[in-house]
């Protein structure tokens, strides 16, 4: 008599992970989901308290299949995961941190979503415990988007549901080489190979915990490792998408999230040596992904900082930062009748800085929080240069067409 296969299997990478892991396999054991239709594999990597024996015991005593692979410590979550992925049987799996925890009802109401919907990958709304999850997904219940028409290229962690199938088809598993960012560039494969994303934004799936030990399974590692973490983002996003608005819309991720803390208030306290390390790092990414498209969709203190990142300016840089740290307001400064709204930040006009105009100019998203700011009328100096590129491009044999 054949067992029927699993609907879900949650793979558990665990180290080091006491007492955590208590409310953690608790929360799995809670599940509403029929215990038939799931089983759980837990990887203990190499953990020195009483992880492994905890595990074990809970595979004693629990309804549903478990399996408990204990094994040397292999650096970072990607392997145990990895270990997991390959003795997975389930039509999905969802990676749950040892730490963390799972909403009541979330594996049933993630694979009814998927089921329903044919989507390769689910998320679950993620709500923190002495952590700040990512926020701007979460507005609305989608039964199909896609990472171009949402905002859930800002959660790239790895605690989704994905269809195992097409995990398996694409040969998608996490880098082994990458110590931070391995669950980005994991997700965002998936985003972009996915036949559909659903998104469960009424219903909290999953809670992020913040232990007060700081030893999360993420180990935070060298700042090199930041930029080893931004440059597999954006080679993967620009393998898979042409360069144009699409590929910059994506790329704002791994600038803002990834690159552009290394040059903010930590970068004051940086030694001269790693600020020079860190521009030499930054220069190669800059170089093919700093775009007027990718520009133009940050704030405007995001866009000055990684304008000089670009232009390879630190003696502008260091002021920069030292006023977004003092979290001032940077005076708004209207003209065009109030079509134009410029944000003066350090170095504004200063003719021996050499800084444009147009990297002060606030999108209207921006500028709509300053009084007598009027939008629409004229267009952005970014926008025009944009439209004329875009007509150049799209003219016959890609050159601008005659007058």
């Amino acid at each position: 008599m054949s067992v029927a296969q699993p609907d879900v299997s949650v793979i558990i990478g665990a180290y080091e992970a006491m007492p955590y892991l208590i409310d953690c396999l608790a929360s799995v054991e809670s599940q509403t989901i029929d215990p038939a239709r799931m089983e759980v594999i837990a990887v203990d990597d190499g953990s020195t308290d009483d992880t492994g024996e905890y595990l074990e015991e809970f595979a004693a005593r629990v309804p549903m299949p478990v399996t408990v692979i204990r094994q040397d410590n292999s650096g970072g979550p990607s392997g145990p995961r990895n270990v997991g992925l390959g003795k997975a049987a389930g039509r999905y799996v969802f990676f749950l941190d040892a730490d963390d925890r799972l909403g009541a009802e979330a594996l049933e109401r993630m694979v009814a979503m998927a089921d329903r919907n044919g989507t390769d990958v689910v998320l679950g709304r993620v709500e923190g415990i002495n952590r700040k999850p990512p926020q701007s997904m979460w507005g609305k219940t989608l039964d199909r988007t896609d990472v171009f028409s949402s905002n859930i290229k800002f959660t790239l962690s790895a605690q989704k549901l994905f269809r195992r199938s097409f995990l398996e088809r694409h040969g998608m598993r996490f880098d082994e080489s990458l110590w931070t960012g391995e669950d980005a560039l994991f997700t965002m494969e998936a985003y972009l190979r996915a036949n559909g994303v659903s998104v469960v934004a009424d219903h909290t799936c999953y809670y992020l915990v913040g232990r007060a030990d700081g030893k999360h399974v993420t180990k935070s590692g060298s700042y090199t490792l930041r930029f080893d973490s931004a440059r597999a983002l954006m080679n993967l996003i620009a393998e898979h998408v042409p360069a144009g608005e699409r590929r910059d819309a994506l790329m704002i991720r791994p600038f803002l999230v990834t690159l552009l803390p290394q040059f903010g208030p930590k970068y004051l306290k940086d030694s001269e040596e790693v600020r020079r390390h860190k521009f030499e790092l930054a220069r190669p990414l800059t170089e093919k992904y700093w775009t007027e498209g990718v520009a133009r969709r940050l704030k405007v203190e995001e866009r000055l900082r990684l304008h000089l990142v670009a232009e390879q300016r630190p003696e502008l840089l260091t002021e920069v930062v030292r006023f977004v740290k003092a979290k001032k307001q940077a005076p708004a400064l209207l003209e065009k009748k109030g079509r134009r709204l410029y944000l003066v930040y350090p170095h504004f006009r200063d003719e021996r800085a050499g800084v444009p105009d147009s990297v002060y100019l606030a999108a209207p998203r921006e500028a709509r929080a300053f009084p007598g700011y009027r939008e629409g009328a004229a267009d952005s100096v970014l926008r025009r240069a944009v439209r004329k590129a875009r007509r150049v491009l799209t003219a016959p044999g890609g050159t601008a067409a005659a007058a």
